[in-house]
């Protein structure tokens, strides 16, 4: 079985062509609501150009200049971060042939939005990525039809449906970025799911930017189990899993050994195993009976708050932050490559990783776990702690810090710009080095 989940993670099911996805055809100032004056409109267009990216003036600049406005507070900023984008009208129904450019290149993507679609109203969005032999709009004609005009979908295509690299990883996070500036969507409704391949690239992209969905919803697929670790940063994001049992290509027994990974981390799932067949794929495809169940799972799934727990594992290649955690600097552990795990040196064989879990245990004070791990980052916001009052930081049983931590305009700034996540804003961020073990 290790040898099968080598396999299909390095070079996913490109020789089997699946015929069908249906079985038919916050401390200076308080934080909360303002208004802003007609005064401050200039404040807001500097807000927008420097979290959206403008490069005209130079970032610097722009948050120079947003730090001197004479209405700038951190109520007021934090009003106008929450306010980007202004979105006006866009185009509804179904649009085959957009695109995105990544790296210098432009990859499609197929887009639905809803005919009832308005500005004034919040959307969820749902990712879905194709199989081997499938494309993003052939996806999209066989999922439209049955979501009842509810979600915004989009259907990216992956030449060979090769989800598990580097580069689609940048793709998806691109288009989110791009649908959420451009339509009204619901950042605390967006999932991520995929069949065969596509349950591949659900799996590791949802793995490592946990914080971004309210839900992932792999189907008929599993991954190597050096990526096993990766589970328990999806301890604040439910999981719903689809395989068949009579599955040739992706065996079942995949699904099964992820599950019990799931249930060891304390990750919320739903496993659905079917019995149906089709004639052309066998055991693997995603049944259309299979499909009422799990929009009513969608329809049920909010991303959470801010948790007061986070876990987080990573591997060099990957040190963005997951929700309030960032692990800055390691100890040498395993460093994917462009296409994950083409390359198994003994790192990642070993899967040698960083790994941080921190959980706010008391008012003001946080417990953390760290192996690995040389410099950690833990960002902060009024949810989290009280500014008003001294912050206590214990790791491995340790004391790291105890002291008084300043919210600021800056910080918040940075980090709106750096996540793209206006929902979720921290104020503060407090970095703890770690003395090296005796």
């Amino acid at each position: 079985m290790n040898s099968m989940r080598r396999f299909i993670l390095t070079y996913g099911i490109s020789l089997f062509l699946v015929t069908g996805l249906f079985s038919a055809p916050v401390g200076e100032d308080s934080v909360g609501a303002a208004v802003v004056s007609d005064d401050a409109q200039s404040l807001d267009s500097l807000v927008r150009d420097y979290v959206q990216g403008s490069s005209e003036p130079s970032h610097d600049v722009l948050l120079s200049q947003i730090l001197k406005h004479p209405d700038a507070n951190l109520q007021i900023v934090e009003a106008a971060i929450r306010a980007i984008p202004h979105y006006s009208k866009a185009s509804v129904g179904a649009q085959p042939h957009r695109s995105v450019r990544v790296k210098g290149k432009d990859t499609s993507y197929a887009l639905y939005v809803p005919p009832s679609y308005t500005p004034d109203q919040a959307y969820p969005l749902i990712l879905c990525l194709h199989g081997a032999g499938f494309t993003g709009e052939a996806y999209l004609e066989r999922w439209v039809p049955r979501l009842e005009d509810r979600y915004i979908l989009a259907c990216p295509t992956m030449p060979r449906g090769a989800w598990w690299t580097r580069f689609a990883e940048k793709v998806i996070l691109e288009i989110l970025n791009s649908l959420s500036e451009e339509y009204h969507l619901d950042q605390d409704r967006i999932f991520l799911t995929g069949m065969s391949n596509g349950g591949i690239g659900a799996w590791i992209i949802g793995m490592h930017h946990a914080d971004r969905f309210a839900g992932i919803a792999p189907m008929a697929s599993g991954v190597d189990d050096v990526m096993f670790p990766f589970v328990e940063n999806l301890i604040n994001t439910p999981v719903y899993v689809i395989h068949g049992k009579a599955d040739q290509v992706m065996p079942v027994q995949l699904s099964r050994d992820l599950v019990q990974e799931m249930k060891r981390h304390g990750v919320s799932y739903q496993y659905r195993e079917h019995k149906w067949t089709h004639p052309h794929a066998g055991g693997h495809f995603f049944p259309r009976k299979e499909l009422p169940e799990l929009i009513t799972w969608f329809d049920t799934q909010r991303r959470s708050g801010i948790p007061t727990r986070v876990s987080l594992v990573r591997d060099a290649s990957h040190a963005m932050p997951l929700s309030w955690s960032r692990i800055d600097a390691t100890e040498q552990i395993a460093e994917f490559s462009e296409n994950l795990v083409d390359k198994r040196d003994r790192l990642i064989a070993a899967a040698i990783y960083a790994k941080l879990h921190a959980e706010i245990v008391n008012p003001n004070t946080i417990e953390v776990r760290a192996i690995r791990v040389k410099q950690y980052t833990v960002f902060l916001n009024q949810a989290l702690v009280d500014f008003s009052k001294p912050i206590v930081v214990r790791t491995n049983s340790e004391k790291s810090f105890e002291g008084m931590v300043e919210s600021s305009m800056k910080t918040m700034l940075e980090e709106a710009r750096q996540r793209r996540d206006r929902n979720n804003l921290y104020s503060a961020r407090l970095t703890i080095n770690l003395a090296p073990a005796q």
